[in-house]
């Protein structure tokens, strides 16, 4: 029988977690037979995710039809579809959940993207969510914008667990860090358990690496006189986005060290684990597994979604890479300030940051039409 890379890549201390969610997965036992056998040990889902699977199929059409029996408005329907789908994912990874001491075995939701820039919003949908869906495997994804940290925070206070998401830059990521970290220490202060409160910060992968190649693409097709300025260029693609994780594995490592965390770790305090998400490789002419291959480390996730999960079963090497070649790492985002590359990191980080969440809130309004249409199709006449 062929070798399943996937459970190797546990043995490392990373948890990959499928980037898909459908009810179908769920009814047909997929989903279980991969928590059981396949080395999947969370899901994460979006509303792009969802989109997919509700608007073209007929598996939700009796619930969809009982909600309209009920009178509810399409903002509810689409909640009980969803909520229904994300507790039955909840249950079958419970038993790995109590297993891991509740370091895995997580299932994500977003609050709605439209409230990725109000503070008060975002923490009373992740309440309600929480509440709602009623299962302590659960995490509540917020988007790590400048509003969201706040949300975070209080959040994790209130003892919910919170998958931070839309991380482009290391700078992000330890903003999100420090977000979990006063979180605990509030939660903590008021003379409650911390114990059992898990987080992720989501790191983006592929995406900076396509906005980053089109602008050097760019500059290769205006043409480039110098054959050394053209190796410079070509040097830089495909490479940014890995490089860029493993120095915020870096900063995380710093992080982990500090008296701060110590002291909340000596309380029982899990470390916030760095997830990498947006694996799926965009170029054809790089590795399909890749943005696997390369970062796995210890206290790390990898949301896979279900090509990539199959190619990596198949065919990835797995070893301890997140910590090599971490010098060159440094070197390779530093040499994007050199005038012949002329690429701003920062800049990039916070345009994808704007898509990245318009990239959340079209299919979510998509999602909401084609919900709207499926209502009036359904309704009796």
């Amino acid at each position: 029988m062929a070798t399943n890379h996937l459970l190797e890549i546990n043995q490392y201390g990373q948890s990959i977690w499928l980037d898909n969610l459908t009810r179908d997965i769920i009814q047909s036992g997929e989903l279980k037979e991969l928590v059981e056998n396949q080395g999947i040990s969370g899901i994460t889902s979006n509303p792009a995710i969802f989109e997919k699977a509700i608007a073209g199929n007929v598996i939700y059409d009796t619930d969809i039809e009982a909600g309209i029996r009920s009178g509810l408005p399409t903002s509810k329907i689409y909640e009980s579809l969803v909520f229904a789908d994300i507790r039955n994912a909840c249950d079958i990874l419970r038993p790995l959940y109590q297993a891991s001491n509740r370091l895995d075995g997580y299932v994500s939701i977003e609050v709605p993207p439209t409230i990725a820039h109000d503070t008060e919003a975002t923490i009373a949908e992740a309440r309600r969510y929480f509440q709602e869906i009623n299962r302590e495997n659960l995490m509540i994804k917020i988007p790590g914008t400048e509003p969201g940290l706040p949300a975070v925070e209080q959040v994790i206070a209130d003892g919910i667990n919170v998958n931070i998401t839309l991380l482009f830059s290391v700078e992000s990521y330890v903003n999100t860090a420090w977000a979990y970290i006063q979180g605990l220490e509030k939660r903590l202060a008021e003379g409650k358990d911390i114990s059992r409160i898990a987080s992720v910060a989501s790191f983006f992968l592929s995406r900076i690496d396509s906005n980053i190649d089109a602008k050097i693409d760019a500059k290769l097709k205006k043409g480039v006189d110098d054959i050394a300025v053209e190796a410079k260029l070509k040097a830089v693609k495909g490479k940014v986005a890995i490089a860029n994780a493993k120095i915020a594995y870096q900063e995380y490592k710093k992080i982990i060290r500090s008296e701060r965390w110590q002291a909340l770790a000596a309380k029982g305090a899990k470390v916030q684990q760095l997830l990498w998400a947006s694996t799926s490789t965009k170029d054809p002419n790089y590795r399909d597994v890749m943005y696997i291959e390369e970062l796995i480390g210890r206290d790390t996730v990898n949301t896979v979604p279900p090509a990539t999960i199959k190619a990596c079963a198949d065919h990835c090497n797995v070893s301890e890479s997140l910590e090599t070649d971490v010098d060159k790492a440094y070197t390779l985002i530093e040499n994007l300030k050199d005038p012949d590359i002329n690429i701003d990191i920062d800049n990039v980080m916070d345009e994808l940051l704007v898509e990245g969440i318009d990239k959340f809130i079209q299919p979510f309004q998509s999602l909401m039409n084609s919900l709207e249409e499926k209502i009036k199709v359904l309704s009796p006449v």
